[in-house]
């Protein structure tokens, strides 16, 4: 059980697990957890860390069929730049190793924008913690879990 997953559990929300074999080989994760599990890319959301400030972390969850939009998350943090935090970085404050990193059970609880394209789904899959390991839950679960905002933050 990962750290995403007993949260989920600890919450007391309605959820589902999905795992596939992943390709160690493979570097476009998140195409390839869609793929694998048969799950539209605009279904199936990425977790990217930003840096912005002289050591400020937050969290975007945007659609793999995506891309984050810079402007645009920092705009949504109230920052006049963002940009993309370095892997180890991530590592070390999540707790997640890169292709596996959940919005849910961060070690270090992080602003967290969730895109509004989520609200068009009853639930969306992320990563609950490692790679080849997804959970699906609703995105409104998932706001109040991570206690994100709603933004339109990515783009096509």
């Amino acid at each position: 059980m990962t750290p995403a997953i007993a949260r989920a559990r600890k919450a007391k929300i309605e959820f589902s697990i999905h795992e596939y074999d992943h390709d160690p080989d493979v570097r476009a994760f998140g195409k390839e957890a869609a793929e694998k599990l048969g799950v539209p890319e605009d279904q199936l959301f990425k977790t990217l860390v930003v840096s912005f400030g002289a050591r400020d972390l937050a969290v975007a969850v945007v659609p793999v069929s995506g891309q984050l939009d810079l402007k645009a998350i920092a705009k949504a943090l109230g920052v006049k730049k963002a940009a993309m935090a370095d892997k180890k970085l991530v590592e070390r404050t999540t707790g997640y190793l890169t292709g596996g990193v959940s919005p849910l059970g961060q070690k270090k609880n992080l602003p967290t924008i969730l895109d509004t394209s989520a609200r068009s789904f009853t639930a969306i899959y992320v990563s609950a913690g490692r790679r080849g390991l997804q959970i699906c839950l609703s995105p409104d679960d998932l706001a109040s879990l991570t206690r994100a905002r709603f933004e339109p933050v990515a783009k096509n």
